[in-house]
């Protein structure tokens, strides 16, 4: 099986970061790879570190004359069986080649004129699966595949990393600090939990008003504000319980890497945790907006660490047996095997 892959992602985000997980993944289980990605000198490196073979494009806007034709060079020198094209830029740059099979990846709710040139649509959760169905795309070519955590424990952060006493509650959250996060609900939810400590991990545009709000709210003392990191099992391992506070969330990918850390999850319930947790069970779920049940949430397991580690243990269980690397290489696997074939 040869495979080629494009993304044309941004520099960070949670679909740039699987990537970077499957990609060697698929290697290790035997699939032949090159890779073209958006110019990123550090991506390139971590993943020719890993032994790909990496191609850096512009993949620039609408007056970008030479990524599509460089990309179509890019597939006929590699000749794959299999072309996947992640999100909507790189899908936008595929050239029409009769006979190549293609696949567009997609883990959110993407406007699908950008994949008129794929012959399979893949999402990452059932629901995604199902809109885009929904939409017109045949029922027959489109597929879910889920996402994987890595399963390698690190050893916790020491609190003094982040100016943390010991013995203090710590809630962590990790992500793009974008309204559709909802971290402002999350700091509301924090002025009602006066011992806790909240290390929330990520940039984005909503920082400036995220710390103004924590000033407003009185808890800038107690929050952290750690820039995007590159070490999230050693935080996860860290923390006390791990929030997704999200208004808008096609899948995640947070909660199950939560779970692979075998820490309790409070989320509010948008579309992909929705779909992951079952309340009470491996996680509890919140509506979206609300926190005063946010923090009710989190305070009732932060009172009560038996019930906190029963959600843990069984957070864990869902993860061995659904988003595993092993798992999840092998769904994609059977799939290239079955459309190429």
């Amino acid at each position: 099986m040869k495979l080629l892959q494009a993304m044309a992602g941004a520099r960070h985000g949670g679909a740039e970061a699987f990537f970077e997980r499957l990609a060697p993944a698929l290697a290790r289980a035997g699939v032949a790879q090159h890779l073209v990605i958006r110019r990123d000198p550090d991506r390139a490196a971590r993943l020719r570190a890993q032994g790909m073979a990496v191609e850096e494009l512009a993949f620039g806007g609408a007056l970008d004359l030479f990524t599509g034709p460089r990309l179509a060079a890019a597939m006929r020198r590699f000749a794959p069986d299999l072309t996947l094209v992640w999100m909507n830029r790189a899908a936008r740059f595929l050239p029409r080649r009769p006979g190549m099979v293609t696949v567009g990846r997609l883990g959110g709710y993407y406007d699908l004129k950008y994949y008129r040139r794929c012959d399979h649509l893949v999402g990452n959760t059932p629901d995604l699966r199902d809109w885009i169905v929904a939409q017109g795309w045949p029922a027959a070519r489109t597929h879910y595949l889920p996402n994987f955590a890595a399963d390698d424990p690190a050893p916790p952060l020491p609190r003094a990393a982040c100016a943390t006493p010991e013995g203090v509650p710590v809630l962590l959250a990790l992500g793009r600090l974008h309204r559709n996060k909802a971290f402002d609900v999350l700091l509301a939810a924090l002025a009602r939990l006066p011992d806790a400590v909240l290390w929330l991990a990520g940039e984005g545009p909503e920082r400036a008003a995220l710390e103004a709000q924590a000033d407003r709210l009185g808890v800038a003392g107690r929050v952290r504000f750690l820039g995007w990191r590159d070490d999230a099992r050693a935080l996860l391992a860290a923390a006390d319980l791990f929030v997704c506070p999200s208004r808008h969330e096609p899948l995640g990918n947070v909660v199950i890497e939560a779970w692979a850390a075998a820490r309790p999850v409070v989320a509010c319930a948008s579309q992909g945790p929705a779909q992951l947790i079952a309340d009470g069970v491996d996680g509890r779920l919140v509506p979206v907006d609300d926190d005063e049940a946010l923090a009710a949430a989190i305070g009732g397991l932060l009172a009560d660490p038996a019930r906190a580690r029963a959600l843990a243990q069984a957070g864990r269980a869902a993860f061995e047996a659904r988003f595993t690397e092993a798992a999840v290489v092998a769904a994609y696997r059977d799939l290239f095997a079955r459309i190429v074939g």
